[in-house]
């Protein structure tokens, strides 16, 4: 793993593979280091002809922590805006982009193939909006696009996102099974074991919740996509299960049809399922077959 300095900030990174691969940036969900990639994930993806590099999403893992910003009232920011005031957030998914793409500039990737999961998906797709130029092909995994019209998770599911501090180890990993339990869908087998191993390995490289309500408030900074999706150029594919309870598919049915030519992909019995096992061999092979596509 190495740091490079790029919009402002320190990023921590990692790269797999062959430099003369296919270029595919992987961007994680919210408060999710850049581990949760797993290993067999991403050496199927090196197998498939990538140069995979992964990185700590500002405000988690090992990147900058945006401590200046301050401890962020959740609680409060949301009750302005239900009251339809206006909120300042510590930074945007358009900054969060920008970090990414400076990570490429300083790796001296002029292009590249650009995989977002969730909110990394979210961030994705300001990367397509704002730096087309960069982008070879995009690749949205169970990503929201910021449409208020779209139907909304329930409060408890969004309750997940943004649990109490964890007094300890112990209580930070159970949490984190009971969640990706939840979320997982019942279409594919639930490893525990696999999901306990890497609650415990994030824990002890990084436990951050500050870092986690920050980049909540961030949902609701220039928050609608939606509406500058149809500008998008790159070949897209967007990815989703039918089962996701926490951002509906809902999502992706909107993104695929506000972007042109956008090739949609809904698995049944997938929820927001973490990159490993279950479904992820199929969609590995489908991110190979897209940027093959895409790089001819």
């Amino acid at each position: 793993m190495a740091k490079v300095k790029a919009n402002g900030i320190e990023i921590e990174y990692e790269t797999f593979g062959d430099r003369s691969g296919r270029p595919l940036l992987l961007i994680m969900g919210i408060g999710m280091q850049m581990i949760a990639w797993s290993k067999e994930v991403l050496k199927q993806l090196v197998d498939e002809g990538h140069f995979v590099i992964i990185f700590d999403n500002r405000d988690t893992g090992l990147s900058s922590k945006m401590e200046e910003a301050g401890v962020p009232d959740v609680a409060g920011t949301m009750g302005a805006l239900m009251r339809g005031e206006k909120i300042k957030v510590p930074y945007t998914y358009y900054d969060m982009g920008d970090d990414a793409v400076g990570l490429l500039d300083a790796l001296g990737i002029e292009k590249a193939h650009i995989c977002g999961a969730s909110m990394g998906g979210a961030i994705a797709q300001t990367i397509a909006i704002s730096h087309p130029s960069q982008v070879l092909s995009l690749i949205l995994i169970y990503a929201p696009t910021g449409n208020p019209n779209l139907p909304q998770p329930k409060p408890e599911m969004i309750n997940l996102l943004t649990p109490p501090p964890a007094s300890d180890r112990n209580v930070f990993v159970e949490g984190s099974i009971n969640t990706f339990r939840i979320i997982s869908g019942s279409g594919f087998p639930f490893d525990e074991g696999w999901v306990r191993q890497e609650a415990e390995r994030a824990y002890d490289r990084s436990y951050y919740p500050e870092g986690v309500a920050r980049q909540f408030l961030a949902i609701f900074g220039r928050g609608n996509r939606r509406r500058a999706l149809p500008s998008v150029t790159a070949p897209t594919l967007v990815i989703h299960g039918d089962e996701d309870p926490l951002v509906l598919v809902e999502n992706s049915r909107d993104a695929a049809e506000a972007i042109p030519g956008a090739e949609l992909m809904i698995i049944k019995g997938m929820g927001h399922y973490p990159p490993h096992g279950g479904p992820w061999p199929q969609i590995v092979k489908a991110i190979a077959a897209h940027t093959r596509k895409a790089s001819v």
